[in-house]
């Protein structure tokens, strides 16, 4: 093989494993900012390990609303086969109620408490995250608006 090609074999070789670490280095990164969805229903089903980033959603259960001290609030997600109990400090969306969809942002407890560190708002009452919709016909517990 002649040096010139040598070299460029080398050059080749050298790109190549410079874009392997490039990637990898772009794919850790992002790891550890992705936040998964999940319904009540999903989180059961998953071994989700207690304080990993997550977003779930489904239904304020009926009658679960409960105010503690201060601004926290105390709530179930449900998906209508699986129920989680959410905790939330703050203040809440003006639209969150019973019965209306919500997507909570934060971390499973070690006792199996959602820990919500965002609630996330609606833009109207008729609207539902299409993540939310999703999970709920898989639970068989979608209606159509006028239905």
């Amino acid at each position: 093989m002649s040096p010139r090609k040598r070299r460029r074999l080398w050059f080749v070789a050298a790109l190549l494993a410079a874009s392997a670490g490039g990637t990898a280095l772009v794919l850790s990164a992002l790891k550890d900012n992705v936040v998964y969805f999940y319904s009540p229903s999903d989180l059961a089903a998953k071994s989700v390990e207690p304080g990993v980033a997550l977003r779930i959603g489904g239904l304020v259960a009926q009658g679960s609303v409960t105010r503690g001290p201060g601004a926290e609030v105390h709530f179930v997600v449900t998906d209508g086969r699986k129920q989680i109990p959410v905790t939330y400090t703050g203040v809440l969306p003006d639209l969150f109620r019973e019965g209306q969809g919500v997507v909570a942002a934060g971390a499973l407890d070690s006792g199996g408490v959602f820990a919500a560190s965002e609630i996330l708002a609606k833009h109207d009452e008729r609207y539902m995250p299409p993540e939310v919709v999703d999970a709920l016909k898989r639970a068989g517990r979608w209606k159509e608006h006028g239905s």
